[in-house]
Formats: C-alpha cells, sequence, structure tokens
C-alpha cells in the first residue's frame, strides 16, 4: 500500500486512541532479557536540522562549482567551498568554520542511509527517526526521549525527563508532528515538556500573567476534576489516566522549584547569551546547555520544520542554506566548549542530525522512481535554482560528540561523484538508535508487552549498536 498524508494521519489519530485504550501490560509494564552495557552516557541532547540537510553542502563537501548563469545543472555536486576541519584530510563545507574547529573532539558520520519509505515525506522520516519505526503504526511508537524517561528516569526530579525545544505544532504539517511528538503507550508522563521558543521558555513554567500561584493552584484543582470528562476519561485507560495525572503533577512541582530558573535566558551573562543568540535554534543550544546543568535527562533542539522554510530548500538552495549555516554554526560549537568546559560532555551524548539528505538532480534513492519534489532546469541561469532541492536518502551525514563516542573519528564514506550515495560501512536508524541506548547503558532488547505482543525499542528486537563509534 503507497501511504500518502492522508492515510497517514487516519492511521496515527487511530493508533493515538489505541494507545488511550491500553492499559499496563504485564510484568511492571517493561520486560528485559539482554545483557545491559555500562553507561558511557546520562544526557542526551539532539540537535536537529529539520527539513533535510544537503551532506555535500554541509559535513560531506563534493567538487565545489560556482555559479555562474549558463551553468549545466549536472556539473553542481557542493555550492560552497570546502574548509579545513581540526582532523588532517577531512573537510567541512564554507560557514561551518566553528564547528570545524571541533571535529577532534567527535565522531563524524557520513553514511547514514534512511529508509525507503515510497514517498519521500518529511514529516513521515521524521517519525522513522524518533521513533525507529515506520509509519503508520497500529499503535502510538513512543519517541526515543520517551523511551529513555520510561527506562532511566529524571536525572534531577524536578526536571523534565524529557525536553523538546523549538517546534510548534500550529505550522503545516502540525497533525504528522505531532504524531511522533508523543510517548505513545508509555504514558503522558514520559512524553516531551514542549517549549516551543525559548526566548520566553520562562513562560512555560510560570503561571500565566496577573495570575497568582494561589488562584494556579485552585484551576489546577479543576483541571484535574475536569479530566474524567474530558476525551481522556472517557477513552483512556486507568494506566493512561493515572499517567497523564503524573505528567501534570510533575510540572506543578516544576512551576514552584527553583530549577525553574534554568529556563529564564535572562539569567545568563550577556557576553554568553550574545554567542548564542542566532535565533530560536541558538537560544534553544544555549536552554539545552542550562538544562544538562541542571539534570535533564533527553533534550531535543530543533531548527523547527515548517513546509519550504529552513533547511527544507526546494528552492533558493545555496542561499538558504548559507542562512541556516548562521543560524547554526556559533551555538552548537559554543554548546560543545561550553560543556567541555564544565565537564558535562563527557557524561552528554551530543547528536547533530537530519532526516535526510538532497541533491540537485537525483530525487530519493538511485535506481527508485520516486516522485519528484521539483523541477531543476538543465541549464542554470538564475540563482534561485542553484541548490540543493530535492530530497536524498542514500547518503546523509551526522555528528556525535561525548557520551563516550571516540575522538576525532570518520564512520562510514559516500561516492565523489552523482550519485553521492553511501560506499563504505551504511548505518541505519536501528544501529543509531541501539547505539544512543548503548550509551545510556539500555538494554538492547528493552521492550514493552503492548496487547500481549512485544513492542521493541528497535522493529523486532534484533538490532546491535555500532561499537566501532565507541572507544578511546
Amino acid at each position: 500500500m503507497q501511504y500518502n498524508r492522508r492515510n497517514f494521519l487516519k492511521t496515527a489519530s487511530a493508533s493515538t486512541l489505541a494507545a488511550l485504550a491500553a492499559g499496563a501490560p504485564l510484568s511492571g509494564f517493561l520486560a528485559s532479557c539482554g545483557a545491559k552495557s555500562a553507561a558511557t552516557a546520562d544526557t542526551v541532547i539532539l540537535l536537529w536540522m529539520a527539513g533535510g540537510m544537503a551532506h555535500t553542502d554541509t559535513f560531506d563537501p563534493k567538487r565545489y562549482t560556482p555559479f555562474e548563469k549558463g551553468l549545466d545543472s549536472q556539473r553542481v555536486l557542493s555550492t560552497f567551498k570546502a574548509i579545513p576541519t581540526a582532523l588532517d584530510g577531512i573537510q567541512f563545507s564554507e560557514g561551518l568554520e566553528n564547528m570545524a574547529t571541533l571535529m577532534d573532539k567527535g565522531t563524524l558520520i557520513r553514511s547514514y542511509v534512511a529508509a525507503d519509505l515510497g514517498h519521500i515525506l518529511h514529516s513521515r522520516h521524521q517519525y522513522h527517526w524518533h521513533t525507529c519505526y515506520e509509519p503508520p503504526q497500529t499503535v502510538a511508537a513512543p519517541h526515543i526521549g520517551a523511551w529513555i524517561a520510561q527506562e532511566l528516569g529524571p536525572k534531577n526530579p524536578v526536571i523534565p525527563a524529557f525536553i523538546d525545544i523549538g517546534q510548534r505544532m500550529t505550522v503545516g504539517e502540525a497533525e504528522e508532528l505531532k504524531a511522533f511528538h508523543t510517548a505513545g503507550f508509555l504514558g503522558s508522563e514520559f512524553g516531551p515538556f514542549m517549549i516551543p521558543d525559548p526566548s520566553s521558555g520562562l513562560d512555560a513554567v510560570k503561571p500565566p500573567a496577573g495570575m497568582s500561584f494561589s488562584r494556579f493552584e485552585r484551576r489546577n484543582q479543576l483541571y484535574t476534576e475536569l479530566l474524567d470528562q474530558s476525551p481522556i476519561g472517557e477513552y483512556a485507560s486507568d494506566y493512561q489516566k493515572e499517567s497523564f495525572r503524573r505528567s501534570m503533577e510533575q510540572s506543578y512541582r516544576l512551576l514552584k522549584s527553583p530549577e525553574a530558573k534554568a529556563f529564564d535566558l535572562n539569567d545568563e551573562p550577556k557576553e554568553s547569551y550574545d554567542i548564542y543568540n542566532t535565533g530560536k535554534f541558538g537560544l534553544g543550544c544555549l536552554m539545552a546547555r542550562r538544562l544538562t546543568e541542571q539534570g535533564a535527562r533527553f533534550i531535543s533542539v530543533t531548527t523547527e520544520y515548517e513546509p519550504f522554510m529552513g533547511w527544507d530548500t526546494h528552492e533558493n538552495g545555496h542561499v538558504r542554506t548559507r542562512d541556516m549555516k548562521k543560524l547554526i554554526d556559533a551555538p552548537i560549537a559554543q554548546l560543545l566548549k561550553d560543556l567541555d568546559r564544565s565537564g558535562h560532555l563527557d557524561r552528554t551524548l551530543v547528536i547533530v542530525a537530519s532526516e535526510f539528505s538532497r541533491d540537485m538532480v537525483m530525487e530519493g534513492r538511485p535506481g527508485a522512481e520516486v516522485l519528484h519534489q521539483v523541477e531543476q532546469p538543465d541549464v542554470i541561469n538564475d540563482i534561485k535554482n542553484y541548490g540543493m532541492h530535492r530530497h536524498f536518502t542514500d547518503g546523509c551525514s551526522m555528528l556525535m560528540f561525548g557520551g563516550g563516542i571516540k575522538k576525532g573519528f570518520v564512520f562510514g564514506k559516500t561516492a565523489d561523484e552523482r550519485p553521492c550515495k553511501t560506499i563504505e560501512k551504511p548505518i541505519r536508524i536501528e544501529q543509531i538508535h541501539q547505539s544512543i541506548y548503548h550509551a545510556l547503558g539500555i538494554d538492547p532488547q528493552k521492550h514493552a508487552v503492548v496487547e500481549g505482543r512485544p513492542f521493541y525499542t528497535t522493529p523486532d528486537g534484533v538490532h546491535k549498536a555500532e561499537l566501532e563509534l565507541f572507544g578511546g
């Protein structure tokens, strides 16, 4: 069956209702039978480049061809010059100078292969990356942050274990985004604490303007009483209702705690604030650093997915990619330096990733027939046609730092000529997820029993961590 947006939404809605109705599975909800590894990380920060970041114009540059009128589009592999990094012989593309100086502190993966999901749609591939399951599912698959929150719990009982920074649910494809920003059948208490805009993050942990704490307490009590009259009260199992109540209690506890100041970026010294302040994403990196210092467990910071915005460069790709680099380069580098300086990087796994890559000419996976998302002229006469327009899934780059990951290491390789696909050491999302769990010391066969059937963190519970990413 070919899944389009409507089919995805229809099945996602049904799986959400199924999750609400599901009772707590047996055996204390989770069951494990494998051998745990010794944890090398306590915290994960996922820096999400939403929209499809072209590997050939970021962390895996190829032959550079400058823009000129009359340019043969087939000649263009990279639209930025290559620059050196801290690793001999390894280059990034122009605009990532700050991150390039830190490449001796982490691992560069150049061979991530995104799944072949038929139609190449951002929300479907993002769902797959964040849950490890191909959408749609008959149950609401938990986000990787929710699995981690459930298994390890909060490091600080006041700070939510799973925090998502920067993604609004009022933009295009909002319902599809909601489908994976969830704990699913694990229960609401393990779902993301959403901070759509870090510049106003403190608003998320205090009563609305003009409302006293006593009045807020009365409203909170009334809200709890109204719960039974809501769809959750009508359709949810006792387990799900209790999980929802616990999530409300956790939020209320944070509201009254001194740790809530971590969400107030106005407390940050101006010199530091100004480095991070490239926009919402940069301030999200600053908040991630402050929350890591306060004991957060899993933090996602996104450039935010909104159709045809950000990294979703269907037009004017070169100029827009240049502007996106200005938003991410200094904040990511500063986050890594700050974590390293404070000693937190050793136990914090920082990941920079995107749902898939891009190419000017190729669409999808080489040899697979897919619908072209945009027309690319054979001859380029306008700068708007110079850049990475089409979705490409067979070669993507990813960065990992800290948390036991090797320093100054490159994993995998892509071809130097089109199609610039993976030619050495392909790595897929199942291995990425298991590698993250491995760093955290989570059993590779961890699973929940849902309606009498095992549901593993990665499909079928047969996947393994890529151990070559770890070490001295």
